[in-house]
């Protein structure tokens, strides 16, 4: 056996020693779960691989519906995204959409800084306009760890935004459902999620230009 498929085969074995653990502890877990997925949330968060959505909020499978991608962007044009907003509200019915960004995220300080990266570059530049039009948040903060991580939450807020104003939202809430979008931060150096008290619950809380009315 290769080392590169002998690194592969520990995959393999840890994943049969969580599912019997898990097995061991409820052997229905399983099976019930195999039947349907009813989980109250949605999560879109950093692809970031030290943010592990479910552990960090101590959620089985089952129970945290998940999209990831560099920097926890909420893109209008992404039909991935969007695809999973809508099955998660529509089909799914979760009550909570979480953005949950976390500190020290390198595709927020790339975004900050003119270094070439490739095809990744055109997905920053949302987060590249953000940096510049609140330039002026900016200027009594000094050091540059500091920078990126106020940035970080400025995303998540914008994000939260962006989600709010899709119309997958806005008609829930037009047909009176239960669902609220929430902004979460994740600190790497302590593994503590901190809310930034962002959570928009209706079409109320819009700006004018962004409420769409039949």
């Amino acid at each position: 056996m290769t080392k590169e498929n002998k690194s592969l085969q520990n995959l393999i074995n840890n994943n049969r020693k969580w599912a019997e653990d898990i097995s061991d502890k409820d052997p229905e877990f399983f099976p019930t779960l195999a039947k349907q997925q009813a989980p109250e949330y949605l999560w879109i968060g950093c692809s970031d691989s030290r943010v592990p959505a479910n552990e960090i909020v101590g959620l089985l499978p089952g129970e945290l519906f998940v999209h990831r991608n560099v920097a926890n962007l909420v893109v209008h044009t992404d039909m991935n995204m969007l695809s999973v907003l809508q099955y998660a509200v529509e089909v799914l019915k979760v009550k909570h959409v979480i953005v949950c960004g976390h500190y020290a995220c390198g595709g927020v300080k790339a975004a900050m800084h003119n270094q070439k990266l490739g095809l990744i570059d055109n997905w920053l530049l949302e987060i590249r306009d953000l940096y510049k039009n609140k330039q002026a948040k900016f200027r009594d903060v000094s050091s540059e760890e500091d920078k990126v991580d106020l940035l970080c939450e400025l995303n998540v807020v914008r994000q939260v935004n962006n989600l709010s104003h899709t119309t997958i939202v806005q008609d829930a809430w037009a047909r009176g459902q239960s669902l609220s979008i929430h902004g979460w931060i994740y600190g790497l150096k302590d593994g503590k999620v901190n809310d930034l008290d962002v959570t928009v619950s209706e079409g109320a809380q819009l700006s004018d230009q962004y409420r769409l009315e039949d």
